[in-house]
């Protein structure tokens, strides 16, 4: 069996990697005013052409910034889509850990005016990617258009005053994140994944709960997702791979949901419009991989075998079983593998040290070298 020569590739990763300690210093200088921005972005250039050099080394085909410019993986882009403003948060956030819970609660958003899409989000970041990927795939990460909705809700989310049909809302936002797309693909972007908690959450019953306790329609939202993404992605660019990652939570190495993908898998592969799909399948909390029967042709599925939240190291050999059981339901020509989530969804990043984090890609690679030629 050949290796793939388009993305996703048979080794892979979901694109967040540790954030270097004098990264992190030079934030913390930032916001206590010691260093201009300008300083700030020559200390990201650094840590990223070092990132870009980490990736290449360890024989990954694609390469990301390691979204070392970002606090948090989705709210950086959110709050940059125009109309939407960060708010004072108000509801709590449970993440979950063999040790117990962290609780915090985060910003949120408030649509003050209709949604547009002003500027290329994250286009000079990508562009100073491109400058530094050589021969390697430079690949950008994005939160899905359901992230600007799924925490909150339409009813804290938007003013019935801006958009007295909330149709109008859902609407805007995937034109917005049409508009993101197709400036991508001026820029010249060949790989984009989407980023989407939601449609892994929504497996887990209590999160189904949730949305229902807020008074909207929990058992189809994840077909109002797909339809989002769908139109968001319908005109895409021609050479352009996009994927979708989903992962029921990841920060500090906690978790927020549970539960397989037996919910929204036959909707979701058979009707989102993507090319490839991140799942996340390093523990029980994944469920089996019996959703996988519902994979039509012509889609890969990246088998997020590596877990990014423990730095124990998986074994080849069980690797190989578990890309072995995966392929009794999926064809293996279509499966890759890559780690369940990226290791620095914010700031802080997941309990590994970077040789940790080096160890877990450099299987990735090499137990997919071994599988797949």
């Amino acid at each position: 069996m050949s290796p793939r020569t388009t993305p996703p590739f048979r080794a892979d990763h979901v694109g967040s990697l540790l954030r270097p300690p004098e990264l992190r210093r030079a934030r913390d200088d930032f916001a206590a005013g010691n260093i201009t921005a300008g300083e700030l972005r020559n200390a990201e250039d650094a840590a990223i052409r070092d990132a870009v050099a980490l990736q290449q080394d360890v024989g990954l085909r694609s390469v990301t910034d390691g979204e070392f410019r970002r606090h948090s993986w989705h709210m950086d882009f959110i709050y940059q889509i125009g109309g939407i403003e960060k708010v004072p948060g108000h509801l709590l956030s449970r993440f979950r850990n063999a040790d117990g819970t962290i609780e915090f609660t985060p910003d949120a958003i408030h649509v003050s005016r209709r949604v547009s899409m002003d500027k290329t989000i994250f286009g000079d970041d990508f562009a100073f990617l491109q400058s530094i990927a050589g021969d390697s795939v430079p690949k950008l990460t994005i939160p899905a258009p359901s992230m600007v909705h799924y925490r909150s809700g339409l009813s804290a989310v938007i003013d019935q005053s801006v958009y007295p049909d909330p149709e109008e809302f859902w609407s805007d936002v995937s034109a917005a994140y049409a508009e993101e797309v197709r400036r991508l693909g001026e820029q010249g972007c060949t790989y984009l994944q989407i980023d989407d908690t939601s449609l892994a959450y929504l497996n887990d019953p209590a999160q189904r709960e949730y949305i229902a306790e807020r008074g909207e329609d929990a058992e189809h939202m994840h077909l109002r997702y797909i339809s989002l993404i769908n139109d968001a992605v319908k005109d895409k660019p021609a050479g352009m791979t996009i994927a979708t990652h989903m992962c029921r939570g990841n920060y500090r190495s906690s978790w927020v949901a549970s539960g397989g993908y037996d919910f929204v898998a036959e909707a979701m592969f058979s009707e989102l419009d993507v090319d490839g799909f991140f799942m996340e399948y390093d523990d029980e909390r994944s469920g089996g991989f019996e959703p996988l029967r519902f994979v039509p042709a012509g889609k890969q599925i990246v088998l997020g075998l590596v877990t990014t939240k423990r730095p124990e190291l998986e074994s080849k050999d069980e690797l190989k079983r578990r890309i072995d059981e995966a392929a009794t339901y999926a064809p293996l020509d279509q499966l890759c593998l890559s780690g369940q989530c990226g290791f620095s969804s914010t700031v802080e990043g997941n309990s590994l040290t970077r040789d940790e984090e080096i160890a877990k890609l450099r299987l990735i690679v090499e137990t997919a070298r071994e599988v797949w030629g």
